[in-house]
């Protein structure tokens, strides 16, 4: 295998290991030039498709949200985000990792998540600058037991 088909390969399995498949429509929200690009190709890849921007006028299976802290109120953010999804989707809240210009403090996500409605499920490593944290509607973590 090429160093390139590699590449591919573990930006891919990056993004299964989110949780990401294969046909899902993924809305991505708050796109700027600090994103983690790779992430974003390997969710392109996984699904099969594009990500649909802020301009998407359906619900998508997941919104990828991209939140820096100067990007206003989280929860606001949240509660935009829920309005988007499909019963049982997720909210992917990509957020600086701690020390990069941005950091979003985790007891202001749990509270944020909470105050919108949802449960925290997971939180992983999203790149070199992005930590991301998988909250999903009680209704949907209940469905998936």
């Amino acid at each position: 295998m090429s160093a390139t088909a590699d590449h591919a390969e573990e930006r891919t399995n990056s993004a299964a290991r989110l949780g990401f498949e294969p046909g899902q429509v993924v809305q991505e929200i708050g796109y700027d030039d600090d994103v983690e690009q790779e992430l974003r190709e390997g969710i392109e890849a996984t699904t099969g498709q594009e990500l649909v921007d802020e301009d998407y006028d359906d619900v998508a299976d997941v919104v990828l949200l991209w939140f820096r802290d100067e990007d206003g109120d989280l929860t606001d953010a949240l509660v935009d985000a829920i309005g988007l999804i499909e019963d049982g989707g997720a909210v992917w809240l990509m957020t600086p990792k701690t020390g990069r210009e941005g950091y979003v403090e985790p007891s202001d996500i749990n509270e944020a998540g909470q105050t919108a409605g949802l449960s925290q499920t997971k939180s992983i490593n999203a790149g070199k600058d992005w930590t991301g944290s998988r909250l999903v509607t009680p209704k949907s973590a209940k469905a998936k037991r």
